[in-house]
């Protein structure tokens, strides 16, 4: 796929996905949702790409969705003369990406170089990390424009700020700055603006330098999908079969004899080939009552 929308690089084994519409501050469109699922796809299959990094081109990270289409609904709800819609069958844009990230084999973290505002903000939420620039505008201005957040928002926020935080910003629509986010712990740092990119890979070569790949990838998964058992005997179950498999055939091999041997690793797993085919983690049933 050709991006237009978006700029993806490569460089040390992280890819930076870069939000290319500056002329427009970077607003959202189905176009760039089409190109970032695509460039998160592409990353999960490619060993060189250890870390995603997604940050925007100019003076801001992203306005929100483009308010401005030459044809049709700005959400993409575009329903033919005489059709009907079925209600069931409807996926929000920023959903839709948000679940492409949540189903990533790779951390990711967002460089918020300056304003986030609606999706602008909620498409970073599925994301691992956030460090943001001092200052920044954010928002979650939706009851203010008579819709609802959206981007998987109301399954992630209140797991990254708790549900009195959440209620805040999302019941008043109101912008809060880059420090009210800090202090509420959605954003792990705030930095310069020009410094925003360089504290994001400086994060992503920690991720990086002493790590299997592998290790990383399902430790990633068991982090979002755990915590939602009923049970910790789930996430017993989990563990014990995948502390087995990593340490038995994939990394684990050599990880405890580089330890005892007081030299480096060599970690071969592959995570495009070698990820454990066993789904610990059935996927949801959508299901119509």
């Amino acid at each position: 796929m050709p991006y237009e929308h978006i700029v993806y690089d490569v460089k040390e084994q992280i890819l930076t996905l870069t939000l290319n519409r500056p002329e427009r501050l970077n607003a959202w469109t189905l176009q760039m949702k089409d190109e970032l699922i695509h460039a998160v796809e592409r990353a999960n299959q490619d060993d060189n790409i250890r870390v995603i990094v997604v940050t925007g081109a100019g003076k801001h990270f992203c306005a929100g969705m483009e308010l401005v289409r030459p044809e049709g609904n700005i959400f993409g709800y575009d329903i033919p003369q005489g059709d009907t819609l079925n209600i069931e069958e409807i996926r929000d844009s920023g959903g839709e990406f948000a679940l492409a990230l949540y189903n990533s084999n790779k951390p990711i973290i967002a460089a918020i170089n300056g304003a986030a505002i609606g999706v602008g903000i909620t498409m970073t939420l599925a994301m691992d990390f956030r460090v943001a620039a001092k200052g920044a505008k954010l928002g979650l201005v939706f009851t203010q424009r008579g819709i609802v957040p959206e981007t998987c928002a109301s399954w992630y926020l209140p797991r990254l700020v708790g549900m009195q935080k959440a209620l805040e910003w999302t019941l008043s629509g109101d912008i809060f700055t880059a420090e009210e986010a800090l202090t509420a712990g959605l954003v792990m740092s705030l930095h310069e603006k020009e410094d925003v990119l360089t504290a994001a890979y400086a994060l992503a070569k920690r991720l990086i330098a002493n790590t299997s790949a592998v290790g990383v990838a399902l430790t990633r998964k068991m982090m979002w999908r755990n915590p939602n058992f009923e049970h910790p005997m789930q996430a017993h179950d989990v563990e014990s079969r995948l502390m087995y498999i990593t340490n038995q055939r994939l990394d684990g091999r050599d990880g405890f004899d580089a330890f005892l041997e007081k030299r480096e690793p060599v970690f071969t797993a592959s995570v495009a080939k070698d990820m454990p085919a066993t789904p610990f983690w059935p996927d949801p049933k959508l299901t119509n009552d």
